[in-house]
């Protein structure tokens, strides 16, 4: 009898051992079923960073944008999934949706699309960001160096009349270039850079995308030089070129890869961008001054210029550069510095009026019409001042040595002595 019980007690035990046991890997199967669900789906969780850590913001969504383009345009979804457009909860619609009487709606998939967002869309989120820029050379100014002011509304007129560089502008034509080399070729050319200050049908100004490439809205794309680079290149403005010979270029070339370039807007120092960029010296919030979308804001001559003026607030914008520049310099090189910047731009003046003497004796005494670009003399004349003169300015503010030089005083006392050679001539076969 003691010993049945002592059984019983014992498969009691067994039995209650067995059944914890069972409990126990049922629980563990479950963990790995609830585990194995949550990782096919997707949620915007650390799960979702790629192998650079960044977030992919649309990996769970069911927008019917994002489903129908994974297939459509998948390049576009990807780069939007990594926008910080899409962090801030920003859908496609925000962008592309406009009412069915907007001059450019399309009808899509029930709603009317515009397929190029306008400043004036971007305008809702970043008002004062497309105030400045109106007030910038990137605005009207660069169109109307294309393509002229005649086809201006009259309110894009009264605009460009009251930026400094369309008060300032001593000709507002279309460019003869422009018209010479015709639409087959400037719609790869001139139109390429020049549009971002294109006149939009909804009455707003430029495109955004010139810059900010479209759907990826990103800082460190915006900042870097090469993206300016795509249009301040090349004999008539080669900032690029001379920013890569300079210090500052060096410095970015060889330690570039280690700066935040993320860095948030308001907080942004030397310590994250050590040293000059386009976007620093031109646009970002360093020194005693915000960010700005108004690229002439801190410049003080236009060097754009055949003869380079001062602007209306130069002494003011002076002052928001060198805010900059004593970021890294001290008083001292930045005053020597401005001054004898300030001479070369005066001497390069004085070149330039020596060749516009030249060209309008010739003109007075009837041996050069007005017809741009009908002899070789016209494009000599013009590349004095609009290669080699600007080039020679440009140079010598951002401290390439070598534009400055060999790719601009050099190449002006050159084009200045074949201008007078040419001008001899024509009053020698003309008997006087």
């Amino acid at each position: 009898m003691e010993e049945h019980t002592q059984n019983g007690i014992f498969r009691s035990k067994r039995m209650f051992f067995f059944g914890l046991l069972a409990l126990t890997a049922i629980f563990g199967i479950t963990l790995l079923v609830v585990a194995a669900c949550t990782s096919s789906t997707p949620s915007n969780t650390l799960d979702n960073n790629d192998e650079d850590g960044r977030m992919d913001w649309l990996a769970d969504s069911l927008n019917p944008c994002v489903i129908c383009h994974r297939v459509m345009t998948p390049g576009i979804v990807q780069q939007f999934s990594y926008s910080t457009m899409a962090a801030a909860g920003n859908t496609c619609l925000d962008c592309h949706e406009v009412k069915a009487d907007h001059p450019e709606a399309e009808a899509h998939q029930g709603f009317f699309r515009i397929i190029q967002p306008t400043p004036l869309m971007c305008q809702s989120c970043h008002e004062t960001e497309v105030a400045q820029f109106y007030q910038s050379r990137h605005a009207l100014p660069a169109y109307a160096a294309m393509k002229g002011t005649q086809d201006l509304t009259e309110e894009h007129l009264e605009m460009y009349e009251s930026i400094p560089e369309g008060g300032f502008a001593p000709d507002k034509e279309r460019n003869a270039l422009y018209v010479l080399e015709g639409d087959d070729i400037t719609r790869f050319a001139c139109e390429v850079c020049h549009n971002i200050g294109q006149p939009q049908a909804d009455g707003s100004i430029g495109q955004c995308q010139d810059c900010h490439q479209r759907h990826t809205f990103s800082l460190e794309q915006v900042r870097r030089p090469e993206t300016c680079n795509a249009c301040h290149i090349g004999p008539d403005h080669p900032q690029w070129e001379i920013y890569q010979e300079s210090g500052h270029g060096i410095a970015y070339a060889t330690d570039g890869h280690n700066w935040n370039w993320e860095a948030d807007s308001d907080t942004l120092s030397v310590r994250d961008i050590p040293a000059a960029t386009c976007a620093t010296c031109h646009q970002s919030s360093l020194g005693d001054f915000e960010s700005t979308h108004d690229v002439g804001e801190r410049l003080t001559w236009y060097l754009f210029a055949s003869i380079s003026e001062r602007r209306p607030d130069w002494q003011e914008n002076q002052y928001r550069m060198q805010s900059v520049c004593q970021q890294c310099h001290n008083d001292n090189f930045i005053d020597e510095f401005y001054a004898d910047a300030d001479k070369a731009t005066e001497a390069v003046n004085d070149w330039v009026t020596e060749s516009d003497e030249i060209i309008a004796a010739l003109k007075d005494e009837g041996l050069l019409t007005d017809a741009p670009f009908d002899e070789l003399i016209d494009f000599i004349y013009f590349e004095l001042w609009h290669h080699w003169g600007r080039t020679t300015k440009f140079g010598a503010w951002m401290q390439g040595a070598d534009y400055t030089q060999w790719h601009g005083a050099y190449e002006i006392l050159r084009d200045l002595a074949e201008l007078e050679e040419m001008a001899n001539q024509k009053y020698k076969d003309a008997g006087r």
